[in-house]
């Protein structure tokens, strides 16, 4: 059995709001920590990481969508990565980094619903293992913030959350970066007290236990 848990914070940008007609054009993903059911060990998010950019895998588009991410089809079509190359490396990097700390990976994730949607039929469709994250793997922080706080899920974004709990990093867009900035939301709404009434510690009080 692993002695403990091994966080990932990841963050997807698209061209469209569901996998398959759409693509995932982008995603970032950073080793954040362990827990091992008594401590949270944060360790640096811009330290172990991992980004890959993929070749689109339809012409399909919306192109609001596209507008987000910053990010050209064109150039992708060229020069970005196989969608079967770049998801088996990434999920040997999930299992290499989390074998190395002795633990299963788990994903993180704001909000957890449209990312693990995309890397999950990935990993599915084009990783000859599958996801690294098992099929249930993962946290969603919003789910933990509004359990901690005892807020509504309609409250819990995160222009109403604290400003201590907010990394000071910009939200760029580039999944990387998102992925290090929401790795320093999760370490401070791990130590965050949350609701006076619902007051926990370490990874217990995310979770609402």
């Amino acid at each position: 059995m692993s002695r403990c848990e091994v966080y990932f914070s990841v963050d997807v940008e698209a061209d469209g709001p569901i996998p398959g007609p759409y693509s995932m054009l982008s995603f970032g993903m950073s080793a954040c920590g362990s827990f091992d059911g008594d401590e949270f060990r944060p360790v640096d998010p811009a330290e172990t990481t991992f980004y890959a950019e993929l070749k689109p895998i339809s012409d399909a588009y919306v192109p609001e969508a596209l507008a987000v991410s910053g990010l050209d089809r064109d150039r992708l079509a060229v020069e970005g990565r196989d969608p079967g190359e770049a998801m088996n490396a990434a999920a040997d990097w999930v299992t290499a980094v989390a074998a190395s700390a002795g633990g299963s990976p788990v994903l993180v994730a704001y909000p957890l619903g449209f990312d693990w949607m995309f890397l999950y039929w990935y990993w599915t469709r084009f990783a000859e293992a599958g996801s690294p994250f098992g099929h249930s793997r993962h946290i969603d922080l919003k789910t933990a913030y509004a359990t901690k706080a005892r807020s509504p899920i309609i409250r819990s974004t995160k222009r109403q959350m604290p400003g201590e709990l907010l990394s000071d990093r910009p939200h760029t867009h580039n999944a990387l970066d998102d992925a290090i900035e929401q790795a320093e939301l999760f370490h401070n709404l791990v130590r965050w007290a949350g609701h006076p009434r619902r007051q926990g510690k370490d990874l217990g009080g995310v979770m609402g236990t």
